[in-house]
């Protein structure tokens, strides 16, 4: 079986964006307290622990310290500074004050235990003991906690181009549907494009795979398809599905990034080992919402059932209003399916009719020609 592989892959195509107030590791501690104090920084789940000498002989004067574990003699000196300290909260699967996004092998951390014992589970278990006991002290860790979630990815995607990907989890792998979406991924991700899918299985797995592909010859893929097409799904093990796509990583290491945006509220369904960075979200309206927002560049919709529908007309209100400026490009794939199974084409491009988004929008029947239709959109807008 192969082991969880650290986190290997190319860098995504951003600047360097973080607020130069921020400290979100132990390397930027020692950096900025070299040359100056700490008065106005907010350092972000950082473990201080060894740097109680630091935080003792530095002026810590309006800091705030989120999550930062401290000697209780630097706590109290602080403290005593005037430094807000929120502590470490104890017993949580989770960080809330992370400061940077997940890794697949953080989340898979443990796999060879079984699934069951990853940090994944387990804050899942977590969430479905506390979602509904009407504890406020959980609901606020949970906000907290996506809301870290949402600073460490506008500072990850600032100044890349972002295409979303988004399909069913049904997606098994081994057909040729699972192949043209990880072709899709590919192709957008040699374009320059950052891949953005909603981080689960089926297709969101195939588009995040094609992306890890993306600095490998074509031949790569298909022996990566073939290697995953024995656990072609998550059911009836987890544990099995991803210690195929680690294998994966492992034969080829430092792949291609690219995101994924998935959530506990969907935790029956497991996040995929190829987005090499992973926002993933307690509240899945703010996932959903977040992950369509900041797709700058345009969305793919594969073929998909009520979850797909939704996201079509989530992202279709913001460009019939225009709310987020110029409509982007939508392009729904696979013309049956949008116009006889789920005839949600008719209704889009009623909408769309007569407005700026009319341009924005189409319908193709290959996701061989969706990289072609965005972009022909985004030549035109």
């Amino acid at each position: 079986m192969a082991a969880v592989p650290d986190t290997d892959e190319t860098p995504l195509p951003a600047d360097s964006p973080r607020s130069d107030t921020e400290i979100e590791s132990l390397a930027e501690f020692d950096a900025v307290t070299a040359h100056r104090g700490l008065a106005g920084y907010r350092v972000q789940s950082v473990d201080l622990t060894a740097r109680t000498p630091v935080l003792l002989a530095t002026d810590t004067a309006s800091a705030v310290f989120l999550g930062c574990a401290m000697e209780p003699d630097a706590a109290a000196k602080v403290r005593a500074d005037g430094a807000l300290v929120f502590p470490p909260v104890p017993h949580l699967p989770f960080d809330p004050y992370r400061g940077t996004l997940y890794s697949p092998a953080e989340l898979f951390e443990g796999l060879a235990s079984g699934y069951e014992h990853t940090p994944d589970a387990l804050s899942y278990a977590w969430f479905q003991r506390t979602k509904a006991d009407g504890d406020v002290f959980s609901s606020m860790l949970r906000s907290i906690h996506d809301d870290a979630i949402s600073d460490a990815l506008d500072e990850l995607l600032l100044g890349a181009r972002v295409v979303g990907v988004m399909g069913g989890h049904a997606m098994a792998r081994g057909t040729s549907e699972y192949q043209g979406a990880a072709v899709l991924g590919r192709t957008l991700a040699r374009a320059g494009f950052t891949v953005a899918t909603g981080g689960g299985p089926g297709a969101m797995e195939a588009a995040n795979l094609g992306a890890y592909a993306a600095p490998f010859d074509d031949a790569m893929l298909d022996s990566a398809l073939q290697l995953l097409g024995a656990e072609p799904s998550f059911r009836p093990s987890v544990s099995a599905w991803a210690r195929a796509a680690f294998e994966v990583r492992t034969k080829w290491p430092r792949g291609g990034t690219s995101v994924g945006i998935p959530t506990w509220f969907y935790g029956h369904e497991p996040p995929n080992a190829f987005a090499g960075a992973i926002a993933k979200y307690f509240a899945n309206a703010t996932r959903e919402d977040g992950l369509l927002a900041r797709s700058n560049a345009g969305v793919v919709f594969l073929p998909g059932a009520a979850g797909t529908v939704q996201e079509i007309f989530d992202n279709a209100t913001p460009n019939y209003y225009e709310s987020r400026g110029t409509p982007t490009p939508m392009v729904l794939v696979d013309r049956a399916h949008w116009t006889e199974e789920l005839p949600t084409w008719p209704l889009l491009r009623a909408l769309a009719k007569d407005r700026p988004m009319a341009a924005r929008i189409a319908l193709v029947d290959s996701v061989a020609e969706a990289p072609a239709a965005l972009a022909r959109m985004s030549a035109e807008g």
